[in-house]
């Protein structure tokens, strides 16, 4: 992998392609782009190459519980060792035409951290005095580990700081670096940009952001990765009861999500198994309005987790703070319809899969069509990476929810289309030029 500017690969390229998007299905896409002697252009708008897929921790427990973690930080580390990948971070495609290939240009905000130069000692993050200055990766594959928000910064705020930049004993942090655009050629283009997740905020009845023991599986995610253990938010301690509840801004009329995000049963119970293995005495419910069948063998792992996960099927009301910093749940029991109250240490909301922000922008710039969701669609039933427009093709949530495994299986099929469409064309010019 090189930064920004593309290697001299040691072998003939049979053409290249534009990637947008970091997450795991443009890192997939990207490296079996490679693998079939194809060039890269890797676009990613963020610092960090992983996408949302890269937060996520191991959900083993006795056995695998195939949840795709360890898939994502195997493929991160293949794209930064590839070196037909040029990877341009904290990037964005501003323009592109089609005029038999792709011209387009990008605008790059710099990392301020030069990945050639960065050691990855850590200095920076350890001294820096602004709390959020200095962001490091989720991974130890990051490359570079480190960079600077300027957000954050002191010295784009007042230029009252260079600690980062007179501490750094490589001299990889240049402060003074400017942001930029970069102009290229590619011959086909696939769209990779990921979803967002659902902002909880919507749903105020729960109260998240003001109650500190409520916290989305993505922050579990997080902190289970991070500490390798589940703590409270308001003490760091380990809570007793955690409640997880289901279908937060899926499946809900009232916000015009009516869709299913089909992934979040499975990576909820995953999770719930994995803090039961490390903490037994830990108990856990799950309230949800159906169960989703997430897969070959899932449903033998659901009916062995009914054993110590107590599954509730009905979704809680309002959430209200409790004595000792617990939240109370408000529901009503499926038997007989009667009121419950019950008090949880820790509250886990399972929130949705939604279309990224720049759907659209991306459609109208790519001419490409959205479906009515919000999410781009494909246009052929038998083919889910194809688009309206030739050469254009789709990979991962970006075309709609999908667990890690399915985005990998996207992502391989849309790399051999891409090649598929590239010896189409190539054949097409040879013969232009033979009766020419």
């Amino acid at each position: 992998m090189s930064l920004d500017a593309k290697e001299n690969s040691p072998n003939r390229s049979d053409g290249k392609v534009l990637v947008v998007g970091g997450g795991i299905a443009g890192l997939t896409v990207a490296w079996e782009l490679a693998r079939l002697g194809l060039d890269v252009d890797l676009v990613e708008k963020s610092g960090f190459l992983g996408g949302h897929a890269i937060q996520f921790c191991c959900k083993a427990a006795e056995e695998c519980q195939k949840c795709g973690a360890c898939s994502v930080e195997k493929r991160l580390l293949e794209v930064t060792q590839e070196p037909r990948i040029a990877v341009h971070l904290r990037s964005e495609l501003k323009e592109i035409s089609h005029n038999g290939r792709f011209p387009y240009t990008i605008s790059q905000r710099p990392l301020y951290v030069d990945p050639q130069q960065c050691s990855n000692c850590g200095l920076c993050f350890e001294k820096c005095p602004a709390p959020g200055a200095i962001v490091r990766g989720y991974s130890k594959n990051n490359v570079p580990l480190y960079a600077v928000d300027e957000t954050q910064c002191l010295y784009f705020r007042d230029g009252s700081c260079r600690l980062c930049q007179e501490l750094c004993p490589e001299k990889a942090i240049h402060l003074h670096q400017e942001p930029h655009y970069i102009s290229q050629e590619a011959d086909a283009v696939v769209v990779a940009s990921g979803f967002r997740a659902f902002d909880p905020v919507n749903r105020p009845r729960y109260g998240y952001g003001i109650n500190r023991n409520l916290i989305t599986a993505l922050d579990l995610e997080r902190t289970l990765r991070e500490k390798g253990e589940v703590v409270r938010p308001s003490d760091n301690k380990t809570p007793e009861r955690i409640a997880f509840i289901q279908c937060v801004g899926s499946r809900d009329h009232q916000l015009h999500y009516g869709f299913c995000s089909q992934v979040c049963c499975g990576y909820a119970i995953r999770m719930a198994e994995a803090i039961h293995y490390r903490r037994p005495d830990i108990e856990v419910a799950i309230f949800y309005m159906d169960i989703q069948n997430c897969g070959k063998g899932f449903s033998r792992f659901y009916e062995r987790c009914k054993d110590h996960i107590r599954f509730v099927r009905f979704m809680p009301g309002d959430i209200f703070q409790g004595g000792g910093d617990q939240l109370v749940l408000c529901y009503a029991k499926e038997q007989d319809g009667h009121a419950i109250r019950e008090a949880f240490d820790l509250v886990v909301l399972s929130v949705g899969i939604m279309p990224g922000a720049s759907n659209v922008g991306l459609a109208e710039m790519l001419k490409i069509d959205v479906d009515e969701h919000g999410f781009l669609a494909s246009v052929d039933s038998l083919d889910d990476t194809c688009t309206s427009q030739p050469g254009i093709f789709l990979a991962g949530t970006v075309h709609g929810p999908k667990d890690i495994a399915d985005s990998m299986a996207q992502a391989g099929r849309a790399a051999r289309k891409v090649a598929q469409y590239l010896r189409t064309i190539d054949g097409s010019n040879q013969q232009e030029k033979s009766t020419g």
